[in-house]
């Protein structure tokens, strides 16, 4: 399984994941020409899609989905409540594909499961995506850390999570008013860098080997002050990419997650170094 952030932030949200079934897109919330021009720098054909997830409704994550699908018959899973606040006035036409918050679904060799989070939206969700080789967990606009959120996304090889602000810039923020300030930080607002750090710590496990770090506020946070921040808390972990996903750009594929045999050739050579293998010598 591999995975690109198109592009994150209060601007617009969009990342791709390329699986042995196709290309899905979750959200939509970049223009559709810069969604396109985007997929097309990564060598996606945006008429090949497989499949949008959204996450909520909000124009960050969903601006381009009309425009977008008016030449294009995309499949786009969607909860209910979601779809009711998007439905009205959307000029194309949809192919809805409503699942239930909570309860994992099937699309093609994927198995997928939408979880609820806390969020000022109608009926916000993050996304589980797992298939035989990889496990791909993504959270994003979340106020807090909750329990259903630590026991979906744990046992992940790649996380997205958002890192929305740093504390102490959010505090000295001259730009933002005290109620914007006091919503941001709510538990219907956003992870900051710690919490973000120690959500991380807390589900990852030996597969985990990309981290993606989403949604950086262009005023009250930066990469390396997130990189920083959250780095030392998952020393701890085997991660080999952590990466700030950005506004203006795509970030480089992530590649992650094992087949059958490489799990094999691992298990043996933790037990026994001295014996070599190699894949055809396990078939």
């Amino acid at each position: 399984m591999q995975v690109s952030v198109l592009g994150s932030g209060s601007g617009g949200n969009v990342t791709v994941v390329r699986c042995a079934s196709g290309d899905y897109l979750i959200d939509v919330g970049l223009s559709a020409k810069q969604v396109v021009l985007r997929l097309e720098q990564m060598e996606v054909d945006p008429d090949g899609l497989a499949g949008i997830f959204l996450t909520h409704e909000h124009s960050d994550h969903a601006r381009g989905l009309d425009v977008f699908l008016r030449k294009r018959s995309i499949p786009v899973y969607v909860n209910a409540l979601t779809k009711e606040s998007l439905e009205y006035g959307m000029k194309s036409e949809v192919k809805w594909k409503v699942f239930q918050t909570g309860q994992a679904f099937e699309v093609a060799d994927l198995t997928v499961t939408a979880f609820p989070i806390p969020h000022d939206a109608a009926e916000p969700v993050g996304f589980v995506l797992e298939d035989s080789e990889a496990r791909f967990g993504l959270v994003t606009d979340v106020g807090y850390i909750t329990q259903s959120m630590r026991v979906n996304l744990k046992g992940a090889d790649a996380l997205f999570v958002e890192a929305n602000y740093d504390e102490e810039l959010l505090e000295t923020d001259t730009k933002r008013p005290w109620a914007t300030k006091q919503r941001i930080s709510s538990r219907h607002g956003h992870l900051s860098n710690t919490q973000a750090g120690e959500l991380i710590a807390d589900v990852g496990c030996e597969k985990l080997r990309c981290v993606l770090l989403g949604h950086l506020s262009s005023d009250c946070n930066n990469a390396d002050v997130a990189i920083d921040t959250i780095k030392p808390m998952i020393d701890s972990l085997d991660v080999q990419n952590l990466v700030c996903a950005s506004q203006g750009e795509p970030t480089k594929w992530l590649k992650f997650g094992q087949d059958k045999a490489e799990l094999v050739l691992e298990k043996v050579a933790k037990v026994s170094p001295e014996v070599k293998l190699n894949q055809a010598d396990l078939f």
